[in-house]
């Protein structure tokens, strides 16, 4: 179920982007619109590029200091995936890949992804401990009947040897 909402969201993207070329195109002409594509392409690189850097930079400090850098990580991975978007001619891709690159829009996007992706798919690895949700009260499936009673007192006088 989930892989058609991606496939669908893959192949809605390119149509957005032609439909939106195409009026664009028509309203300042083809050779503008090329070089606001590719404007757009390089400035955003550009922007990629520095942020990449600060970010890099956050990273091996974070390691140098011994804390775990989940942030940079993830920043990291969306910065890529910005990339991605501003290599890949037209202005909706541009659109989200700018929002991916600004640090002002990536940092409620990363913390969507945390909330979202991250924290399920670890719990899932590991039984509910990194969002705490364990179980506490012994063993969830403990039942009644397959209760064995020590009590020596069951058994008899303490000199029978019991069943």
């Amino acid at each position: 179920m989930r892989t058609r909402w991606v496939i669908a969201a893959l192949l809605a993207i390119p149509l957005a982007d032609t439909l939106l070329l195409l009026p664009v195109a028509g309203a300042i002409g083809f050779v503008p619109t090329v070089l606001l594509v590719v404007l757009t392409g390089l400035v955003g690189m550009l922007l990629v590029r520095a942020e990449g850097r600060h970010t890099l930079g956050k990273l091996r400090r974070k390691a140098a200091t011994g804390e775990v850098p989940t942030n940079e990580l993830l920043d990291g991975g969306l910065l890529i995936a910005a990339g991605a978007f501003l290599l890949t001619p037209g202005i909706v891709t541009d659109a989200i890949g700018f929002a991916l690159a600004i640090p002002v829009t990536r940092y409620p996007l990363r913390e969507l992804l945390k909330r979202y992706v991250v924290t399920p798919y670890l719990d899932r690895a590991t039984g509910g401990f990194v969002s705490g949700n364990v179980w506490v009260g012994g063993f969830p499936d403990d039942g009644d009947d397959d209760v064995v009673n020590l009590d020596p007192e069951e058994y008899g006088r303490s000199g029978d040897d019991g069943p």
